[in-house]
Order: structure tokens, then C-alpha cells, then sequence
């Protein structure tokens, strides 16, 4: 069995699309059309991610989406890119593997990971 997709309850869904798009690759299906409430956006294996707004979303602390990287350097360089353009991040550590976390606009948190 496959998992096919996720959806995640976001405050604004053109914020969080722009967010994984320009950083984690992600590509917009154009299955939500013009309808800015929601967005269904792959990656490159083919996964769905959909997303619908909902103002009153709150995840629960430990809820989070994750991105592997190919190693620490890469890890390093997305830390470094996404602190440039204005995100609080702290720097990456070793936990279950060398990783930080970001809060995506829209009210998720993403973990970026080496792999």
C-alpha cells in the first residue's frame, strides 16, 4: 500500500503554497483553479499534498510535515536560505538526525532532515 496524499488545515493557502513551492519543490497541480481556499501541490515521487483554508486550524505541538535532505550540507543551506529571507530558524542540531524546524506560513511547522 501506497500513501497517496495529506491534507493540512492552513490560515492561508496561497502563503503556505508559495512557502513549499519556493522551498521544497513542490508544483501545483491547478486542481484548485482559481479557487484561492485551496491548493493541491506533488512532488517529485508523485505525492499529493492538499490544502483547504480553515482560520481556526491549531495542530496539536509535535504535529509537523517533514523534507529529507541528501545530507548535512544541504540541511545547512536551506537553514541559511530561509534565515536570509526573513524566517526565524534555529540552527540545525543532531536529534534523530540533523534537523531544524520552521513554521510555514499558513500554521504548520515543517522539519527539514538530512536523510
Amino acid at each position: 500500500m501506497i500513501l497517496n496524499h495529506i491534507n493540512l488545515s492552513v490560515s492561508d493557502v496561497g502563503a503556505a503554497k508559495d512557502f513549499l513551492m519556493t522551498y521544497f519543490g513542490l508544483t501545483d497541480t491547478g486542481w484548485g483553479g482559481a479557487n484561492r481556499n485551496m491548493a493541491f501541490l506533488r512532488d517529485d515521487r508523485g505525492f499529493l499534498l492538499s490544502m483547504f483554508k480553515h482560520k481556526d486550524t491549531v495542530y496539536p505541538g509535535t504535529f509537523h510535515i517533514g523534507f529529507g535532505q541528501p545530507n548535512r550540507a544541504a540541511v545547512l543551506a536551506m537553514n541559511a536560505r530561509l534565515k536570509a529571507d526573513g524566517y526565524p530558524v534555529e540552527p540545525p542540531r543532531e536529534l534523530h538526525a540533523f534537523t531544524f524546524y520552521v513554521d510555514a506560513p499558513g500554521g504548520f511547522q515543517v522539519e527539514v532532515m538530512s536523510a
